[in-house]
């Protein structure tokens, strides 16, 4: 199970580095949300977007990312491993969010932003690295922590529906 579980989370990893690279198909000016507020002000100085469209771009990011990584790991654990009862989907849901959030940190952040062109945007080079050392300690933070919370969460309403 625990390979199924890992094969799934490099699965939900994919859906997010798809997600990335659709976002920045036209330019890293598409991501520009997940930025600091400095550059993407100055991306809006430099023409190259506006607050409206970057605040747009956040939500359709938002709007169709969250709800598709939520209907894989759901379908995962429910409805192809059948988890019943709340610590048994909890710890599966933990396992493939952990893994999603390893592929994030170390191949989006570390080496997609961090060491190649396709996150940058011109103009703002200046500013880089985008992801400081302050971001990645919130980053394995939130990934930690906030995965489990989101699995304990998760799992005790799933525990509601699925008697």
């Amino acid at each position: 199970m625990t390979i199924k579980l890992i094969a799934e989370g490099i699965g939900l990893g994919l859906i997010l580095v798809l997600i990335c690279a659709f976002g920045i198909r036209n330019g890293a000016v598409g991501m520009v949300h997940f930025y600091h507020k400095d550059v993407q002000d100055r991306c809006v100085r430099l023409g190259l977007t506006t607050h409206e469209s970057i605040k747009k771009r956040a939500g359709i990011v938002n709007a169709f990312s969250i709800p598709a990584e939520m209907i894989y790991v759901l379908s995962c654990v429910y409805l192809i491993n059948g988890a019943r009862g709340f610590a048994e989907g909890a710890l599966q849901i933990f396992v493939i969010l952990s893994v999603m959030n390893l592929i994030d940190r170390f191949f989006i952040d570390e080496y997609w932003v961090g060491h190649t062109k396709a996150w940058l945007i011109p103009g703002t080079e200046d500013m880089r690295p985008y992801i400081d050392g302050h971001d990645k300690m919130l980053k394995w933070l939130m990934g930690t922590v906030g995965m489990a919370c989101i699995s304990l969460m998760i799992s005790g309403i799933m525990s509601f529906i699925i008697k």
